[in-house]
């Protein structure tokens, strides 16, 4: 080969490393234009899968066969269709605060894996959470819990009363069911014992001021020290993290809301009152509750003679509408009442 063939073979591929140089800058752009700098989809997607391959979004499975493909697109549609979005919390104007709720859909990804696993269609489930919390709401009042939880709770405000509570603790523990104690901290510092076993039967201890006073009618010193008593006895003597307030009487301002939030308690009323303070007839308080249950409620009562001898009543007539029972925080959550962490078969 002459001079002049080499050095045209030569030019021909100068020019053509000269404009691979200029492409390679422009491919770069174009990518960074696709997927800015810090994009955590492409960071994620990068680091799982070998460069060179289709990418799909990060954590969405990738079927590989035919069969898979069908595994995947019956899960996505079964999703869809099952899918039951939260409930937000909310104020309303007459219930004030009510609490979210949480939703449910089919984990796509884990079904998928366990669908190739096990060789056929598996859905697995999972709770999703509002994007607005009972605690996102701020300082208001709670009357009940979301009307979307099939559940109800006992408070009892403890001020007095202490003959009826033995009776009651044997009702509450014979029908598995936990309720949600407010001691007046006058009466819990003289019996710290008899409050330490209540908790040790698994009953939700919280706070009902210490003197039993209306608290509206207090400036904002003693009424936040009405609170702070009850609470330390709670705190150093009975070794209890309690959230929540229930004014004496349902007494309460709006600045009494705003003190038991700044203290990080949740000012707590009801929805049905027993009014057993009255001492109705056991029969009467049963059909009220009967008549009257929904989901969400908070039903008051104290330790009388009226409310222990209906309390096995309430709780029957309660779980024949379908509903369960719990302790006052786990009504104000926003977990299902269900398991969701399940998987089905089909």
């Amino acid at each position: 080969m002459d001079l002049r063939r080499i050095g045209a073979v030569l030019a021909v591929f100068l020019l053509v490393l000269t404009l691979l140089d200029q492409i390679r800058p422009l491919e770069a752009f174009v990518e960074r234009v696709r997927h800015p700098a810090g994009d955590p989809e492409r960071e994620a997607v990068s680091r799982l899968r070998p460069a060179g391959r289709e990418e799909a979004d990060a954590g969405e499975p990738v079927a590989k066969t035919e069969q898979e493909k069908l595994w995947l697109e019956r899960i996505r549609e079964e999703a869809e269709k099952r899918r039951i979005p939260p409930v937000d919390a909310r104020v309303d104007p007459v219930w004030k605060a009510i609490p979210g709720y949480n939703g449910i859909e089919v984990d796509v990804a884990r079904s998928f894996a366990l669908t190739k696993e096990r060789g056929g269609v598996v859905l697995a489930f999972r709770e999703t959470e509002p994007r607005v919390r009972l605690e996102d709401l701020g300082p208001h009042p709670i009357y009940k819990g979301n009307p979307a939880k099939p559940m109800v709770s006992f408070m009892i405000n403890v001020a007095w009363g202490n003959e009826h509570l033995p009776s009651m603790l044997r009702t509450l523990e014979e029908a598995g069911v936990k309720a949600t104690f407010f001691f007046d901290g006058s009466w819990l510092r003289k019996n710290l014992d008899l409050a330490r076993e209540i908790g040790a039967r698994g009953h939700e201890l919280s706070n009902h001021a210490y003197s039993h006073r209306n608290m509206s009618q207090l400036n904002a010193g003693e009424q936040a020290e009405e609170i702070l008593k009850t609470q330390k006895l709670l705190e150093e003597e009975l070794k209890v993290r309690n959230g929540l307030f229930a004014p004496p009487s349902g007494d309460y301002s709006e600045e009494t809301v705003r003190i038991a939030h700044r203290l990080g308690l949740k000012t707590i009323l009801w929805t049905l009152d027993t009014v057993d303070w009255k001492h109705p007839p056991p029969e009467a308080i049963v059909r009220k509750i009967a008549s009257r249950v929904e989901p969400g409620s908070l039903i008051l009562m104290h330790p009388t003679d009226s409310a222990s001898r209906a309390l096995p009543g309430m709780i029957a007539e309660i779980r024949r509408k379908g509903l369960q029972i719990g302790t006052v925080s786990e009504l104000l959550s926003s977990q299902r009442v269900e398991p969701v962490e399940r998987t089905e078969h089909f």
